[in-house]
């Protein structure tokens, strides 16, 4: 029960930080008139949540980026490449997976056919080791009365 509460009050936060868009899809009607004889009754009206407006859209975005890991230590060995030409984008990954094959994506994504992706695997001819590194031993303790 205490998560319920927490999930709500977190996007009842998100959305008055303006991170969530917020639309008013409902009108809420007039509370009714209640009175008591003993106190007052305070009847509180909902507020819009006001959104941030974001002044920077781009009908056309585009970008290109790169990375490249080779790391003769553990192994690891990855890269990507990736460009982005309004909604068409275009990439391939590559990494060396745990059984010694060598995974290559090339994928693309646009409107007219969605994403596709070819994945090619080939065995790595040489597979290298990775040396274990042994646990320091244990401190001797020394105990005092």
């Amino acid at each position: 029960m205490a998560f319920q509460y927490l999930a709500i009050l977190a996007l009842v936060a998100a959305a008055s930080a303006g991170v969530l868009p917020a639309q008013q899809l409902y009108h809420a009607a007039p509370a009714p008139a209640v009175a008591y004889a003993h106190a007052p009754v305070a009847v509180a009206h909902a507020q819009p949540v006001l959104a941030k407006h974001d002044d920077e859209y781009d009908p056309h975005p585009q970008y290109k980026f790169a990375y490249d890991v080779q790391d003769a230590l553990s192994g690891d060995s990855k890269s990507q490449v990736e460009e982005r030409d309004g909604d068409v984008v275009r990439g391939e990954y590559s990494l060396v997976d745990s059984d010694g094959y060598k995974r290559t994506v090339q994928y693309t994504s646009d409107p007219e056919n969605g994403f596709n992706a070819v994945v090619n695997r080939v065995p790595i001819d040489h597979v290298k080791v990775v040396k274990a590194v042994a646990a320091p031993a244990p401190l001797p303790v020394a105990y005092h009365h």
